[in-house]
């Protein structure tokens, strides 16, 4: 699907990261692998360490902390959100939504939109698409998207082909209208047949947990999981990632009329070091232009992956003035998205900490 925005610019970015790091050296052990096989898949995928949050925190917590500061700092004001999208898929409850749980907790006005999307890796593109849609009606001026999740408590810490690279966060965007904005093109797609591919098996209505979703089962590469925690098929991901991907982004380039010397940054989604190489090689386009260091420094933490590749390598940049940028999603759904965008100035551009201590 081919969408088009106009007068619609991103004004700030903010992403929040726990405080609590854990080496991968240090959870070797967990894992049903020899040492020297452990350090081979370190040095192959980019693991390092990772963000997780260390207790029984939820993803509103991490976005309310996100949201108070920006209104502590003066990037926000209150009386000023007029709707308030939160991507994730660790919600605080079934219901109600956890939209209206931040808004609640921040003592927000009840004259605005309060609304949860479900999407995990290419959730910040899908949740930008309907954050500029919302600004189309006049009585939205100023859009607060968030994306967040805390998958980590999701996720076996006896599976060494998802633990080590899971990580949480929550990133919090101003999106408003802006005449001098350009131009935004996006195309997105989805494809429910091969859901599979990444899943939380148990835990909704359909196979509600109990003590036989619980049991802890060995899978036939050694990963110790239950039907209750997240499981990748990680060869089926790697090819859906090769096959569709570098199609999507190179057809926008080609209906955009635009090279890829002419786009300053691929804000992509981070999955590992490994899979964004061999999708730049693909696309031809220099390493460099992007970036793959954020699940060495904070771990893959779903659809907040491409607001922390930008936060964490390009915040002086585009504080300072606009990039040509090419954001892209892909995974969980499946689905895979991308965006071509002008980014910058902002406002704000930043990362902090959340601890739970405070």
């Amino acid at each position: 699907m081919r969408l088009s925005f106009r007068d619609k610019a991103i004004s700030g970015l903010l992403t929040v990261v726990p405080a609590n790091e854990r080496k991968f050296v240090d959870e070797m052990a967990n894992f049903n692998f020899s040492q020297a096989r452990s350090l081979k898949l370190k040095q192959v995928m980019g693991y390092d360490r990772h963000r997780i949050v260390a207790g029984p925190v939820c993803a509103s917590d991490l976005a309310v902390a996100g949201i108070e500061h920006l209104l502590a700092g003066g990037h926000l004001v209150r009386d000023d959100i007029d709707a308030l999208i939160v991507v994730t898929q660790s919600p605080d409850y079934l219901m109600p939504a956890t939209s209206h749980v931040v808004q609640g907790r921040l003592g927000l006005h009840a004259d605005m939109i309060c609304l949860d999307i479900n999407q995990g890796c290419a959730g910040f593109i899908v949740g930008l698409m309907q954050g500029f849609m919302l600004l189309d009606q006049p009585a939205v001026a100023k859009v607060v998207l968030v994306n967040v999740d805390v998958l980590s408590r999701k996720v076996s810490p006896r599976d060494r082909n998802s633990y080590p690279l899971i990580g949480d966060a929550a990133s919090i965007t101003v999106l408003e209208r802006r005449e001098d904005a350009g131009v935004i093109e996006a195309e997105l797609k989805m494809d429910g047949t091969r859901r599979e591919a990444l899943m939380i098996p148990a835990g909704g209505f359909r196979r509600p947990s109990d003590a036989e979703t619980a049991a802890m089962i060995e899978d036939a590469e050694g990963n110790v999981r239950s039907l209750d925690h997240l499981k990748m098929d990680g060869s089926a991901v790697f090819n859906f990632v090769m096959t569709e991907v570098p199609e999507l982004i190179g057809g926008l380039l080609a209906r955009t009329g635009t090279t890829v010397d002419e786009v300053d940054a691929f804000l992509c989604h981070q999955p590992n070091r490994f899979m964004l190489q061999k999708l730049a090689d693909k696309l031809a386009v220099p390493h460099e232009k992007m970036p793959s260091n954020v699940v060495e420094n904070f771990g893959n933490s779903s659809g907040v992956t491409i607001p922390l590749v930008t936060t964490f390598n390009l915040a002086d940049a585009l504080l300072a003035g606009s990039r040509k940028v090419c954001l892209a999603g892909f995974g969980v759904g499946l689905t895979w998205g991308a965006m071509l965008m002008r980014l910058g100035p902002l406002r704000f551009c930043e990362m902090i900490e959340y601890r739970e201590d405070v």
